[in-house]
């Protein structure tokens, strides 16, 4: 009921500029609440702003050269940031020091171009370096850092020409965590097993060239591409098998169910973002003249619903925010646009009977109008439900051994998803954000 509530008042995309946050920011990511944003810039420091009070609440200083990309763990507690420094470091945002605790720092032979943590466990995280990919793994029992290599058949001259060409230019987990998708810059897009960290699938895409970008439909189902001929393709994605004995992988061509671009200045785009409902899709232009974001409606068809305009400092990145229509951009100058929808207070939603009028009437109160229920009902109301049966059915038992239960969703008891959880992290939610500030420290 609220959900329908909240779509009578408000747009599903949002249409101008709410705030405009200086922080010199070159990417910049919502967390799964919405609460907060990372920020990463040029000098190396990642920020985090507070969107309820619009403040910078903590800085998480520990690069030299420039954030390439920041991400969020699934409760928000750790924050991972990836640099041209060679670096990947993990923040724990529940420590109570001016500069968050570093719970982990990885060090590479060459700039790192992205990381991120797996959906389920942020002690897992996908590396994409200049030249190679690494599944890192924390965990005492999996400790190591695991390449993912493309498989060839080099029995021909065109497998031996293609493995000297193709390089990794993207790579994201898909939702449930249990693949890996990557996108080549030969316009192929391969597929890895998590846990086996095999190849399972190699899909060519037809005229992509260089796969820029990928970003996942949210229910895992639907995928985004942003290739060098400046379009941007959605697939639907095949349900894929568990790893074989003899690493056998599924070759095929992926034909796009939609194509996104600009018919008439053909621009080029920097980052895409679906909507929390997945009906919709943002696509930031790389405008060399303006900054600008197109936004798709999937439910017909792919048309294009609005392009936001947001003056003349050129756009970096794009995001949506994961729970409400709201999109955040940043510039080529380092600002935070925070994009909304203002919507006018319609009290008729919340009261149907409701009539706005023109001055003040007098109100003539009805007798029972107020009434207390009777003592007598509530008491008749109260014992039939006590009477009600409770359904048990999804209840665990407690364990016995000392070790917590944790409540699986259907489907999510497979060999990928159960490696996944061995050794979870600390990442729970009830955490708190301490922020430290010159005056007082106070608890979020």
């Amino acid at each position: 009921m609220n959900r329908v509530l909240a779509n009578t008042l408000t747009s599903p995309y949002p249409t101008t500029i709410q705030t405009s946050l200086e922080s010199y920011a070159l990417n910049v990511r919502y967390d799964p609440s919405g609460r907060f944003l990372a920020a990463g810039r040029q000098d190396g420091v990642a920020v985090i702003w507070d969107l309820d009070t619009k403040g910078q609440v903590r800085w998480l200083d520990g690069h030299v050269k420039m954030i390439t990309s920041v991400d969020w763990s699934q409760n928000s507690r750790y924050v991972v940031t990836a640099s041209k420094d060679w670096n990947v470091i993990i923040w724990d945002l529940a420590s109570d020091t001016e500069l968050p605790r570093r719970k982990a720092t990885v060090r590479f032979d060459v700039p790192v171009v992205s990381a991120s943590f797996h959906p389920k466990n942020s002690q897992i995280l996908l590396v994409l370096t200049s030249f190679e990919l690494w599944i890192v793994d924390l965990r005492s029992e999996y400790k190591g850092q695991y390449e993912l290599a493309e498989v060839f058949d080099d029995s021909d001259e065109e497998g031996a020409s293609q493995r000297a060409r193709n390089g990794f230019a993207t790579a994201r987990f898909d939702p449930s965590g249990k693949h890996v998708f990557v996108g080549t810059t030969s316009g192929t897009l391969l597929v890895f097993n998590t846990r086996t960290k095999t190849m399972i699938a190699r899909h060519r895409i037809s005229g992509a060239g260089i796969i820029r970008g990928l970003v996942f439909h949210p229910s895992g189902r639907r995928l985004v591409t942003n290739s060098s001929d400046r379009v941007l393709r959605q697939f639907n994605l095949p349900v894929y098998a568990p790893p074989t004995a003899d690493d056998e992988y599924i070759e095929q061509e992926l034909e796009p169910t939609h194509r996104f671009h600009d018919p008439i200045s053909k621009v080029a785009w920097h980052n895409m973002s679906y909507s929390p409902d997945g009906e919709w899709l943002a696509g930031g232009a790389a405008d060399d003249a303006a900054h600008k974001i197109y936004i798709w409606d999937l439910a017909r068809e792919g048309l294009l619903a609005s392009t936001l305009d947001g003056g003349r400092e050129l756009l970096t990145d794009v995001h949506w925010h994961p729970s409400k229509p709201s999109i955040a951009s940043t510039t080529n100058l380092g600002s935070i646009f925070i994009w909304h929808c203002p919507t006018e207070e319609r009290w008729g939603a919340f009261a149907g009977g409701f009539e706005e009028v023109d001055e003040n009437i007098e109100y003539e109160e009805r007798e029972d109008e107020f009434d207390i229920e009777d003592e007598a009902e509530i008491a008749r109301r109260k014992m039939l439900e006590e009477e009600e049966d409770v359904d048990i059915d999804g209840m665990i038992e407690p364990a016995t051994n000392g070790a917590t239960n944790h409540i699986r969703p259907n489907g999510e008891d497979d060999e990928d998803t159960l490696w996944a959880l061995d050794d979870p992290d600390d990442d729970v939610k009830g955490w708190k954000l301490k922020v430290i500030s010159d005056d007082d420290d106070t608890m979020m």
